[in-house]
């Protein structure tokens, strides 16, 4: 069989945090994707020359959220290494020059780039939490970044969103006590989103209650 999806060069791989790599895209033609939406990637995990067949049980996919604050010639995803993980690990092996096939854009969670906003992540929620706040700031709206993770990525995008006025709090993955003053202090300065596995996304909703907000209101992303 062939893969399916559109074939994409892998432009360029880079290290954005400890176990965490960035990987810059071809845009397929006529994709258009806004900051919030997801891709699903499918590859073999092996090399394997232009047009070769491949084994149903070979290709492995997987979802990742853009982490580009848009989409021009390229988008970005960021990849989570898990070694015993069936696609990471190969991905995060690339040198740039291969291949991957993508579908989507997918997902209705989408900043439209009209409202200040506070975007809440957990683990790998980072990518699009950055991606939505430097969205915000380039078109001239406050951000708040609020980031629970004891091995941060994208350390040098945070810093730059804090120096150019964004407000941005990274706490301990343990600190539930934090992230719900950091809830309570920022959830009225603008519209919330919210990326994270389940007991994250789930904390934040509760949190987002007790402090006298709606949590129906947040655009809240479970990653499972």
């Amino acid at each position: 069989m062939t893969i399916e999806g559109t074939p994409v060069t892998v432009e360029s791989i880079r290290e954005v945090g400890p176990d965490t790599v960035a990987l810059e895209l071809e845009t397929p033609e006529g994709f258009d994707a806004v900051p919030g939406q997801f891709v699903l990637v499918r590859a073999v995990p092996r090399d394997v020359d232009d047009g070769a067949e491949v084994d149903d049980d070979e290709v492995v996919m997987r979802h990742y959220t853009l982490s580009s604050p848009s989409v021009g010639d390229t988008f970005e995803i960021t990849v989570g290494i898990d070694p015993d993980g069936d696609l990471s690990p190969w991905l995060a092996g690339l040198e740039g020059g291969e291949t991957v096939h993508v579908e989507g854009p997918f997902g209705t969670i989408t900043y439209e780039r009209d409202a200040d906003v506070v975007a809440v992540a957990g683990g790998p929620g980072v990518g699009p939490a950055v991606a939505i706040a430097e969205a915000a700031r380039e078109e001239g709206y406050d951000a708040t970044v609020i980031y629970q993770d004891d091995a941060p990525a994208h350390a040098d995008r945070l810093e730059a969103l804090e120096e150019e006025g964004a407000a941005v709090t990274i706490l301990e993955a343990d600190d539930e006590e934090g992230l719900a003053a950091a809830i309570e202090t920022h959830h009225e300065d603008g519209e919330i989103y919210a990326f994270g596995f389940e007991d994250f996304v789930t904390f934040v909703a509760d949190a987002i209650e007790s402090a006298g907000g709606d949590p129906d209101d947040a655009k809240i992303e479970n990653f499972g």
